[in-house]
């Protein structure tokens, strides 16, 4: 059991090995870049490291909360969780769970094929994703088949932006850390407007932001993206990026020039910039959205649950996260439901706004 910075380069070697093997997306949540930097603001991250001999065959990066809780690294953040594993390794989740001294492990991005935890899964959810892997024409073709008319408006107003702003650019990897500070204040003031927890007012997460955004390792390396009008920033995202996927995570824009739609015109420059990259996949994330529906072009599953041995740090786990988990599921699963919610959050968000 290690903290993240006491891992030797000879196990991060192997970690790297074991997931270029994987069958899966190369999400780059999922590297040990990003469990250094959760490391460096969530002091109760650990690694655990499964040997068979002399050599490391497994790994799996969590937090420890009292009484043995555990959960996922960075759990409510990261959009991609679970254990790396060498293929065929004669292990139980109850094995695991043991030598790492946790009475609980809680997930809610689980990654598919995660056969130690998947059995443990009470919902699973949809990840939706863009594929570029044949070239950026090749997904606007899709996209003229399955949505021909979001595609032309969207087009059209990228044209109209051009002309009634200033002339349109885009920055695939911007370095500027103003145009990051200015992409926080677009989330801040969009999670309050809907309704929703800012998460940058919490500090961890923005530390962590900023500790990724200096991150520059071939499988995770912290991209900022901008688009601009004239000189003017007008929407941005950041996210993770390996050499293969785009991790989606934090898109926002100017919001009083939303008739613009000008976070979808940002992503469909990401989808063609990673595409010109030799990224195959952006990863939208797991959450219904109509942007995500227009712009997909298929699914991956993730899973939310928990392992847990009965104790009193499972009663704990149980009584803290699961009753919440089933209201939202119930709330979800019935769109009329969830819309009268969804209005319910933004006329809070708008009595919160000064």
């Amino acid at each position: 059991m290690l903290r993240p910075q006491d891992l030797g380069e000879g196990e991060r070697e192997r970690w790297r090995a074991l997931r270029g093997a994987s069958t899966l997306p190369r999400n780059p949540f999922m590297e040990p870049e990003f469990t250094d930097a959760v490391g460096l603001v969530r002091p109760r991250s650990r690694v655990a490291v499964v040997y068979e001999g002399r050599e490391p065959v497994g790994f799996l990066p969590h937090e420890r909360g009292r009484l043995g809780q555990g959960q996922a690294l960075a759990y409510g953040v990261s959009d991609a969780q679970g254990a790396v594993l060498a293929p065929g390794l004669g292990l139980n989740a109850d094995e695991l769970m043991r030598a790492c001294g946790l009475s609980s492990f809680a997930f809610d991005n689980l990654e598919a094929e995660q056969g130690l935890f998947v059995p443990q899964a009470a919902e699973e959810y949809a990840s939706y994703v863009i594929d570029v892997e044949k070239g950026y024409e090749t997904y606007e073709t899709v996209l003229r088949a399955q949505s021909p008319k979001f595609l032309k408006t969207t087009l059209a107003k990228e044209r109209r932006l051009g002309r009634q702003v200033g002339e349109v650019r885009f920055v695939f990897d911007e370095r500027d850390p103003a145009a990051l500070r200015t992409l926080m204040a677009w989330k801040s003031a969009q999670y309050r407007r809907t309704g929703r927890r800012d998460r940058f007012a919490q500090e961890w997460i923005t530390r962590l932001v900023d500790a990724l955004s200096g991150t520059r390792a071939p499988e995770c390396s912290g991209t900022l993206s901008v688009l601009y009008a004239g000189d003017q920033p007008i929407a941005a995202h950041f996210g993770l990026r390996s050499s293969a996927v785009l991790a989606c995570w934090f898109p926002a824009y100017e919001p009083e020039l939303a008739k613009f739609s000008p976070g979808l015109v940002l992503h469909l420059r990401m989808a063609e910039s990673a595409a010109a990259e030799g990224i195959g996949l952006l990863d939208l994330g797991r959450g219904a959205a109509e942007y995500k529906d227009s712009l997909k072009t298929g699914e991956l599953p993730v899973y939310e649950g928990a392992w847990s041995r009965p104790g009193v740090g499972a009663a704990l786990h149980w009584l803290s996260r699961e009753p919440s988990r089933r209201a939202h599921h119930f709330v979800r699963s019935r769109p009329m439901l969830a819309a009268a919610a969804a209005r319910t959050l933004k006329g809070a968000g708008r009595l919160r706004r000064p």
